[in-house]
């Protein structure tokens, strides 16, 4: 079994990692960082409690001030790891080599051990300094995928839009889905 790692940055859109979670807990365990902006955020959107929504997922979960998790050190050995959703913050961090946190340093490790890390920044319209950023990441093998809308696979609804975005975070990681209708090519 892959082991993967999920943080939950905080931005705006912590219900796609919270999906997401859902969907990758059906062929792997999850450990899953939480940051303390993600609980605010979520806090404020949804007048839940985050800790609450992650344990009825599964998962091993940890915070992210636990920087001495096993889940911290390359001898671990992550397959993947997926921000979704990954602030504006915490991708400078990364893109600085800021490991100051679990989340940036379980990111640090993933990009040292030259394993998959997919980042889902949550952010419009991007700062230059925030693309800066994304493009040395994406230059050193990050995945940047940012939540973007898209209507070929005839979609109504808000879930099935996320559906969309998981189903492709999914199949960038490998990872099995029947999420989304895809692409037929125009027939």
């Amino acid at each position: 079994m892959k082991k993967v790692v999920v943080g939950i940055g905080g931005a705006s859109g912590i219900r796609l990692g919270l999906r997401l979670i859902e969907e990758m807990q059906k062929s792997t365990k999850c450990h899953i960082v939480l940051s303390e902006s993600a609980q605010l955020v979520w806090k404020k959107e949804t007048c839940k409690n985050l800790l609450e929504e992650i344990e009825a997922r599964g998962g091993i979960l940890y915070e992210e001030r636990e920087i001495w998790a096993d889940i911290a050190s390359g001898s671990f050995g992550a397959d993947m790891m997926a921000i979704v959703p990954t602030s504006m913050n915490l991708l400078a961090k990364i893109a600085c080599g800021i490991g100051d946190e679990l989340i940036s340093r379980c990111a640090s490790v993933m990009i040292k051990e030259k394993k998959t890390l997919l980042l889902a920044p949550r952010e419009m319209p991007f700062s230059s300094i925030a693309l800066e950023n994304m493009l040395k990441l994406s230059n050193l093998g990050v995945i940047i995928a940012p939540p973007i809308l898209a209507y070929y696979a005839k979609i109504e609804t808000l879930e099935e839009m996320e559906n969309f975005l998981i189903g492709k975070w999914l199949d960038v990681l490998g990872i099995r889905n029947e999420l989304y209708q895809r692409w037929a090519g125009g027939k």
